[in-house]
């Protein structure tokens, strides 16, 4: 499956960036998988989570420098929104897939649970929101 609404302007600024919880669950699985999809399918680019929250200048820097930021959810803990909030960056979109009906430890990480992921982190990105 390609959707591929392409990285944001070319206005100058950053890309756009995706940052997923590739937690030791189920719906972890499923978010770490979609961000890869949309990486492969070109709609932006990946980056680490935990790289980001532990500080890591480089990736901090990569992060800050965005044009869009998606961050990716599996479960409630929003162990990437937490991270995001902690930076103080206020502009960016977050997909929770507890919002797709996917509940931590009773949803199979299957490739129709991934392809569901992708489609609406795809509409959000092309909408800019939600």
């Amino acid at each position: 499956m390609k959707i591929r609404p392409k990285d944001g302007c070319s206005c100058g600024g950053g890309e756009t960036l995706i940052l997923s919880c590739s937690g030791a669950s189920d719906v972890g699985e499923i978010a770490d998988r979609a961000a890869r999809t949309l990486r492969n399918d070109g709609v932006g680019k990946m980056s680490c989570l935990i790289g980001f929250a532990a500080g890591v200048e480089e990736i901090t820097e990569k992060v800050r420098a965005s044009n869009k930021l998606l961050v990716i959810d599996g479960c409630p803990t929003e162990c990437g929104k937490q991270a995001i909030q902690q930076a103080a960056i206020e502009q960016y979109l977050h997909l929770r897939l507890a919002e797709l009906g996917m509940e931590k430890g009773k949803t199979p990480p299957t490739q129709g649970r991934v392809e569901e992921a992708v489609i609406r982190a795809s509409q959000m990105l092309a909408s800019g929101g939600l």
